[in-house]
C-alpha cells in the first residue's frame, strides 16, 4: 500500500464495527517486524498489545522518548506495560527545548516536534532492523487540528489504528476484552498544550505544570489539566471531580503546592475539562 492509498483510506467511512479488529489484525499481520511509537496511553497500549498477539514479541519493539514534555508517571507507566507484555522496550531521549521552531511555540509546534520525535525513533528503529515504524493515531484525531499529523505522514510512519478505522471508543472497548489496565486511562496530550501559543516553552514553566499535574495525578482524578497563564494556573477536572478537589483538604493541599511550583494566582474553571482547550484560540 503507497502512502496516498493510506491517506485515501483514512477519509473513506470506516468498516464495520466488527470488522475493524480483523482489518487491523490483517495490517499487522503484513508488517515482518515493527517498532511502536509507545507512550503508555490508551492507544499505542493497544497498538502494541495487538502487535504482539499477531506478530509475536520477539518481531515487536516499543520505542518510548523521554523528553520535557512528558512528566515522569508516564515514563514509569510505559516501562511497566511493556514490561508486563513481555516487550522490549528502548527508551530514547529528544532535547526538544534545543529546537527554536518548538521553543517558539506558534501553533506550528507539535509539526516540529513530532517530526523531530519521530526521527530519532525512525533512526533507531531501522538501527535494529525494523520493517516500519507504527504510532497510535485514531480515527477521532481526523477531528482535531493536529499538524503533528502531518510530520508522520511526511516520514512515512504507519497508524494501523487509523487506518483500520478504529475510533477512541473502539480502542476502548478492545482495551477491555483484552483486559489492558489503559482501557479507561484518561486522554492524555503534552505538557506543552498547557502553555498557549506564542508564549516561549521553557524547562521552569513545564516543570511548574508537571508538579501541579502530578498533584492531580496522585489524588486518582482523571482527565485534568494544569492551564500556564504567567502566574496564575487554571485547573481544568472533569466534572464528576470538581467536588472532590474542593474539599478541604485537597482544595488546601493544591494551593500549597501550586504555591510551590511558582503560581501566585490558582483558578478552578467552572467550565470543566475538555480536550483540545487551547486550540479554541486558533478558530
Amino acid at each position: 500500500m503507497t502512502k496516498t492509498d493510506r491517506l485515501r483510506g483514512a477519509d473513506e467511512p470506516p468498516p464495520g464495527d466488527a470488522d475493524r479488529a480483523a482489518r487491523l489484525k490483517a495490517l499487522l499481520a503484513g508488517f515482518p517486524t515493527v517498532a511502536v511509537a509507545f507512550s503508555g496511553g490508551v492507544d499505542s497500549t493497544l497498538l502494541l498489545k495487538m502487535a504482539r498477539e499477531v506478530l509475536g514479541p520477539e518481531r515487536v519493539l516499543a520505542l518510548t522518548v523521554r523528553s520535557a514534555f512528558f512528566p515522569a508517571w508516564e515514563e514509569e507507566e510505559s516501562r511497566r506495560l511493556a514490561e508486563g507484555m513481555g516487550i522490549r522496550q528502548i527508551v530514547l531521549t529528544c532535547e526538544v527545548l534545543e529546537l527554536p521552531e518548538v521553543v517558539a511555540n506558534d501553533p506550528r509546534r507539535c509539526f516540529h516536534c513530532k517530526q523531530a520525535i519521530m526521527a530519532l525513533c525512525l533512526e533507531q528503529a531501522g538501527r535494529l532492523g525494523c520493517a516500519v515504524l507504527l504510532d497510535g493515531s485514531n480515527r477521532d484525531d481526523l477531528g482535531d487540528y493536529r499538524p503533528g499529523s502531518e510530520a508522520l505522514r511526511l516520514l512515512g510512519v504507519r497508524s494501523p489504528l487509523l487506518e483500520a478505522g478504529l475510533t477512541k471508543q473502539d480502542i476502548r472497548r478492545l482495551s477491555r476484552e483484552l483486559a489492558l489496565p489503559t482501557a479507561d486511562k484518561a486522554a492524555f496530550a503534552c505538557l506543552a498544550t498547557r502553555i498557549p501559543y506564542g508564549r516561549r516553552l521553557t524547562r521552569e514553566n513545564l516543570a511548574q505544570v508537571e508538579t501541579c499535574e502530578g498533584f492531580l495525578h496522585r489524588q486518582g482524578l482523571h482527565n485534568f489539566r494544569a492551564r500556564h497563564h504567567g502566574d496564575t494556573v487554571r485547573i481544568e477536572l472533569a466534572e464528576e471531580d470538581l467536588p472532590r478537589l474542593v474539599e478541604n483538604h485537597r482544595r488546601a493541599a493544591l494551593v500549597e503546592v501550586c504555591k510551590k511550583a511558582g503560581f501566585r494566582y490558582i483558578t478552578l474553571d467552572l467550565e470543566g475539562y475538555r480536550p483540545g482547550r487551547m486550540n479554541e484560540e486558533l478558530s
